[in-house]
């Protein structure tokens, strides 16, 4: 993948302009975590961010109509100056944006390796078995100038709703992942989380498998995430609908290349409506950390990759019940922002907020909030270079 760094590299062309927007210094004395916030590539929407481990930051996004749109991939060494953008999805609007939640997911694997998937559209195709929606997967090729055309990786668990998700290691191992009810049934007390697993670095894939075998449901229109860390540990974060009320947030983890994971519930909401919420992970210097919504509240973990234990949930400050689609990320220092929308519901868009925590967990001075979050987006986060933070929109 060196020479695909340099191929992608000498294209750079769009130039974003980013505004510093912190409030105060930080806690305790230490060093300001500076906050840079910027908007998306080409005016677009449903940013996802990695970083991979030469500091390389890997950006995709949507742009178009809402119901049949497309999909962007652009990188950058600096967090400031992005590469001219590669198209990922190979048939015209085969992409959705309504309802936040169904667009890309990013992961980078084994040698840089850039992959995305993402729930289909109407004009998607291949589509899944009975012509139903398709969980679509894409990477980057060899040469790193364009990406391979997509492909279905569902053999039998169909019924999409929410979003899936994808995650790499650096072995060559690629997860897809999605929920749907088992082959047969309906309701969203009968869904699933399914897992489609690649040993050959995304070239192929074998027959999904249900990731846990609690029958917690799964609740149909929310989002969910997959991750893996450095050691090769996959991480799953979804939200059940046991009962269709128990929409609870589990966080699923398997140390044995997703042949099995345990489980365990992070946060109880009880509420009979579908909160078409979503989630995210990132890896710092002190562990694995997770983010997600419960009742207009946005909150995070750290997961120690060893023993899989976690820590009391950190809830952003303050009040507010339209806080949703968090995103996280911690720096070298320990450092963590937490970022978040608010006043965000169906077509409508909303402001970002964000609040940098000490490595204790204790909210410090820095914090911010500005409108503009266009309809149907979300926010990511990343760390540049320098230690500092960034904030997509």
């Amino acid at each position: 993948m060196k020479r695909a760094a340099g191929n992608v590299l000498r294209t750079t062309a769009i130039i974003v302009v980013a505004s510093v927007l912190v409030t105060g210094a930080a806690a305790g004395g230490e060093r300001s975590a500076k906050v840079t916030v910027m908007r998306v590539p080409g005016g677009g929407i449903q940013p996802q961010a990695a970083v991979d481990g030469k500091g390389v930051l890997h950006l995709v996004y949507f742009k178009g109509r809402p119901a049949a749109g497309d999909l962007f991939y652009v990188r950058s060494e600096d967090g400031t100056r992005f590469s001219d953008p590669i198209r990922i999805n190979s048939r015209p609007g085969s992409a959705i944006a309504i309802g936040n939640i169904r667009g890309a997911h990013l992961a980078v694997g084994k040698n840089g390796r850039v992959h995305v998937a993402w729930n289909g559209s109407s004009k998607a195709a291949p589509t899944g078995p009975h012509n139903s929606t398709p969980m679509l997967y894409t990477r980057l090729n060899d040469a790193g100038t364009a990406f391979e055309r997509e492909r279905n990786v569902i053999q039998s668990a169909v019924g999409l709703d929410g979003g899936g998700s994808v995650a790499a290691d650096d072995a060559g191992n690629v997860y897809v992942t999605w929920h749907a009810p088992e082959p047969g049934a309906r309701g969203e007390e009968k869904r699933r989380v399914w897992v489609a697993r690649s040993t050959d670095d995304g070239k192929t894939f074998g027959r999904e498998r249900p990731a846990f075998a609690e029958p917690t449901g799964a609740c149909g229109c929310c989002g969910m995430r997959a991750f893996a860390d450095r050691q090769g540990t996959v991480y799953l974060l979804y939200r059940s609908a046991t009962e269709e009320v128990h929409r609870d947030m589990y966080l699923l983890m398997s140390k044995a290349k997703a042949a099995g994971f345990k489980g365990r519930k992070l946060h109880a909401w009880r509420t009979g409506a579908c909160p078409m919420s979503s989630a995210s992970f990132s890896e710092g210097s002190a562990g694995v950390l997770a983010s997600w919504e419960t009742a207009g509240q946005v909150y995070y973990v750290r997961i120690h990759p060893a023993t899989g234990r976690c820590s009391a949930p950190v809830a952003a400050p303050g009040e507010s019940r339209e806080r949703k689609h968090p995103a996280v990320a911690a720096n070298a220092r320990g450092k963590v922002l937490l970022a978040w929308t608010e006043g965000m519901g169906w077509d409508r868009g909303g402001a970002l907020a964000w609040q940098v925590f000490d490595r204790t967990g204790k909210p410090t001075t820095e914090k911010g909030r500005t409108d503009g979050v266009p309809t149907w987006s979300l926010v990511a986060v990343f760390v540049r270079p320098d230690g500092g933070f960034a904030i997509v929109y």
